[in-house]
């Protein structure tokens, strides 16, 4: 007998707060009510809980990365 279970990729939700905290509080919370009202990111509705997903801001991290020159020695 075959089981077949779903497997679901698990995506942690920060609300706006924490969201703020993840990236260091390099963002205002106002900042990211605006981006959320402008849909400039990706966010999660649930009830009246308004959630930034994991990814969201780690795309915003690795957008804003700027690499380091190589030095020439």
């Amino acid at each position: 007998m075959v089981i077949q279970t779903h497997t679901r990729t698990q995506r942690k939700l920060f609300r706006l707060p924490a969201a703020v905290d993840y990236l260091g509080g390099a963002v205002k919370l106002a900042t990211l009510r605006q981006w959320v009202w402008r849909r400039k990111i990706e966010y999660v509705h649930i009830g009246r809980a308004v959630c930034i997903p994991q990814d969201a801001l780690d795309k915003l991290i690795e957008h804003g990365t700027v690499p380091a020159l190589e030095s020439a020695e």
